[in-house]
């Protein structure tokens, strides 16, 4: 057994993260293959495949994803701005290439395929592009003189563009709160803040007239008998039928009939067949994560570390928060993902990435830094 003592990057990891959030993420990722099991077989049997075919593949997924929160939980500061700017970088350039090159699904593209694999960039390019902003709003507080501010709105809009053009109005939507929020952060007007989001109101304003699916589901959002609105309705029914403590494991019947039962909707089948309680018990999850993470951001002194920390765990928060909305009919359909609950490969990598840089950025600094010396001293010769 390793001592306290001994120190290794893996010892040195593990007495500096916030062992809290990690195991709140983990027992996330455990509701989630739960969540599967109880979701997915009937949706992989009527697109006639093996009734474990989603739950394996959530597995599958599920690896590569804890690799990557672990390894991206291990680095530096500098090291996390100059891989979230690659990946910046190469999800904006994949983000265009769909509007050429990717799958026309349900009259968006938002998919393109990769050696093999179907990919949806946007899910990447938002935790670094938060990380990006970030920087930008860092530097923009303590060089004044920095056009940060600027560049950032510039960046702001190129990828507000291309994810309309997809169209993806709930990612739109996503990065356009977390961006605001940052934006007054850093300490900007509130009347700057107030035109962005009259800004924002007239694009929504222009779509709704101007998008026939985006019209569609703002008209069954506010008058469900004006369209179909059966996906809403059975979710809603799902609730009533769970009660506090659910039907139990296996015996929901809704997720029979729920097109998007182990994706848009689990959230509603985990309310079916295990009550309000579990539901409950995750929105008490994302919101330990959130705050903790938040609370973590206020104490930090460095300027890019707190902006990072904040705009990552607002962006996990509120996809959190659209989902469940949209399953309880508060919001109308956006078609997002519930964070480590929904079955999906690029969403998943991809959460792991945003919390890995969370949880990189929230070790306890000062003292990652004595052990970092500590081990230098060490290997140095006597």
């Amino acid at each position: 057994m390793r001592s306290r003592t001994e120190y290794s990057p893996l010892s040195d990891w593990w007495w500096t993260v916030d062992r809290l959030i990690l195991v709140a993420i983990a027992v996330l990722m455990m509701a989630g293959l739960v969540l599967s099991l109880a979701a997915s077989p009937p949706v992989a049997v009527r697109m006639e495949r093996d009734p474990f075919y989603f739950v394996n593949r959530q597995v599958l997924f599920l690896i590569p994803s804890v690799v990557v929160l672990i390894v991206t939980s291990m680095l530096s500061l500098r090291q996390i701005r100059k891989l979230s700017m690659l990946v910046f970088v190469v999800s904006l350039v994949l983000v265009a290439a769909t509007l050429l090159y990717g799958a026309e699904v349900k009259g968006a593209r938002r998919w393109i395929a990769l050696f093999g694999f179907s990919l949806q960039p946007s899910e990447f390019l938002k935790p670094a592009f938060v990380i990006v902003i970030a920087w930008l709003f860092g530097e923009s507080t303590r060089r004044p003189e920095m056009p940060a501010n600027s560049a950032a709105l510039a960046l702001l809009l190129a990828v507000v563009a291309l994810l309309v053009l997809q169209p993806d109005f709930g990612q739109t939507l996503l990065i356009l709160l977390v961006w605001g929020a940052l934006f007054f952060m850093a300490g900007m007007r509130l009347v700057w803040v107030g035109g962005l989001a009259a800004t924002a109101v007239a694009g929504l304003a222009g779509a709704y007239f101007t998008v026939p699916y985006v019209t569609r589901r703002i008209k069954n959002f506010v008058d469900p008998s004006s369209g179909d609105s059966f996906n809403i309705g059975t979710a809603l029914e799902s609730f009533a039928r769970g009660g506090w403590f659910g039907r139990g494991p296996g015996e929901g019947t809704i997720k029979r009939i729920l097109p998007e039962s182990h994706t848009d909707f689990v959230f509603a089948v985990g309310a079916e067949e295990f009550g309000i309680v579990l539901c409950l018990a995750l929105v008490a999850l994302f919101a330990f994560i959130v705050i903790r993470a938040l609370r973590h951001a206020y104490d930090t002194e460095d300027p890019f570390a707190r902006f990072a920390s904040a705009g990552l765990a607002m962006l996990f928060g509120l996809q959190a928060v659209i989902n469940m909305a949209v399953n309880l009919h508060l919001l109308p359909a956006k078609g997002m993902t519930l964070p480590f609950i929904s079955y999906g490969g690029s969403s998943m990598i991809s959460l792991a990435f945003g919390m890995g840089m969370l949880l990189a950025l929230t070790r306890e600094r000062p003292r990652a830094e004595l052990l970092a010396s500590r081990n230098a001293f060490a290997g140095s010769p006597a």
